[in-house]
Parts: structure tokens; sequence; C-alpha cells
């Protein structure tokens, strides 16, 4: 991997200024190389302090979002698709403003649980919209990386397959896939499968455990993960993600379900995902080195 990074939403809800930046300090102070963010409004935050400060505590940015349904790009109406690609190509701005290099997350539906399956239509207005916004992100020096979630969370892109059948419709090679274990242990019938079926169409990748709180503490499987990422010799960054009511955006608590305290304290969280997560790498690295050997 290239950097070990956490979501800022295990320290703050990210409302504000000085939460961001208490972010990035803490997340420096526990030794995190990049952190995420959620989409950061030009309007509400200081861009150029938030970079400032990143680049004085050598951690860097990246940035995630999903769209609202009044600017879902998989919608079938011409006005909406419009505003979503607006809303995409300010946020690559936005990431690169701030010193980013991605921008990922739910970028081609709303994220919600839809009432509806998705249509032909629905797809190639998104195919599109994805592809302009990558030329965009292309120019501005920000990857643009697309998250794979499960069903409840959108209607478009559940499984690897979908995904990479999504990447080949855009003809972007600047476009690469965001996937996540808490995601894939819900939607994949092998997770280990789908990170060796993706290989270097990973552009980010998220480790969270199946409950969102410890790792280790749900049901994920995590040697097979592991011994996948080290097996496609992934070199991108892998960020922690965790949720609790102890500290939540009230958009993403709504969005993702977040109705308990997954934990209450976020310095032990911190702390034990760093431990778990380079452990388990370099486990999964001297599986492979042993194997290769006999």
């Amino acid at each position: 991997m290239k950097r070990l990074g956490i979501h800022s939403f295990v320290w703050t809800g990210g409302q504000t200024q000085d939460g961001l930046e208490m972010a990035l300090e803490k997340s420096a102070e526990h030794g995190y190389r990049c952190i995420e963010f959620a989409y950061l409004r030009p309007e509400l935050f200081d861009l150029d302090r938030l970079a400032k400060k990143s680049q004085e505590l050598d951690v860097q940015i990246g940035v995630t979002m999903g769209l609202p349904l009044d600017k879902d790009v998989s919608s079938e109406d011409p006005d909406t698709v419009a505003a979503g690609k607006a809303m995409l190509a300010d946020a690559v701005r936005a990431v690169r403003d701030v010193g980013g290099d991605k921008l990922g997350g739910i970028l081609y539906s709303a994220h919600t649980k839809y009432n509806r399956q998705p249509t032909a239509d629905g797809w190639k207005n998104s195919v599109e919209a994805i592809a302009e916004t990558g030329d965009i992100a292309r120019a501005a020096g920000v990857d643009l990386v697309l998250e794979i979630v499960n069903r409840f969370e959108t209607n478009l892109l559940n499984t690897t397959a979908q995904g990479l059948k999504f990447l080949a419709d855009t003809g972007n090679d600047h476009v690469k896939l965001h996937m996540d274990t808490f995601h894939m242990q819900m939607e994949e019938a092998s997770p280990a499968a789908a990170i060796r079926a993706a290989g270097d169409k990973i552009g980010y990748f998220h480790i969270g455990e199946s409950n969102r709180g410890f790792l280790g503490d749900g049901t994920i499987d995590w040697d097979p993960i592991f011994d996948a990422l080290v097996g496609i010799d992934y070199a991108n960054d892998v960020v922690f993600e965790s949720f609790s009511t102890t500290i939540i955006d009230e958009s993403l608590s709504l969005a993702c379900a977040i109705w308990r305290d997954t934990w209450t304290d976020n310095n032990p969280l911190a702390a034990h995902a760093k431990q778990f997560i380079e452990l388990k790498w370099a486990e999964a690295v001297r599986r492979r080195d042993t194997t290769v050997r006999v």
C-alpha cells in the first residue's frame, strides 16, 4: 500500500474548520499519513488553511461524497443530470484547492435507498457524466474513484463486476474503483476473488468491519482480503473507516443507518486500527513470500 489513512468521522462530525484541522492533527499524532474528508463546500471552509495544515503535518487529504437525489447523474431527467455534473466538477475543484489527490464515493448516483430498479438510460447518463468528470479530474491532478456500495445505499453499482463494466463503458482510464470491505462482505460471494478480479483497476481501498466498529470484532474474514491485496501488488491508499453515533454527521447517519455507539473513545479505536492493518498486511506479505520460496 502507498499510505495508511483514516476517515475524519473518527475524529469529528466535520461541520467546522476547527474540527477538520483537529482531525488532521489527531491523524498525524496516531501515525496516519492520509485522511478522508467528506464533501468540502468551499463557502464553508478555508481550503487554503486546510491545505497548509495537511502539508505541515504530512497528511494527504482525500475527499469522498455521495450525490443528493436532485443531482443524481443516473436520473433520466436532463436538468437533474446537469446539476449533478456541475456538483461533481465543483467537487473536483475543491479537492484540487485543498491540495487533495482523490475524489471518491458514490459519484455515479444518489446516496440513498432507491425504490426502483436502475434504467438503461440512467446507466448511460451516469457513464457519460463520470467520463466527463474523469477528464476534469485528470486535468486537475485529482484521481477519480467510484465506491462500490451495498444495495441499501445505491441501486447502480453494488458489485465489483458491475463496477468493472461501468469503467469499461466510460472508456476513461483515469476512472478507477473505490472498494470497501464493509460493502463487499454484504454483496460479494468472495471479497478476495473480487479484489483479484479488479486488480489494477482499484484506485482506493476502505478497511471497515462488518459492524462499523473495531476491526476484528465483526464477521469479516480478514486474512484472504489482505492476501488478495498483497497478491495483486496493491499500491494505492488504504483508509480505515468506522462510524459511531458518538461522533457522526447527521446526513451520513441517515444515509448509512448509524443508530448506535460502535465505540465511544476514538483514540484506542484509531490506535488499534493502525496496528491491526499493519499486522495483517505484514502477515500477508510473509505468507506470499513463504509460498514463493516453497
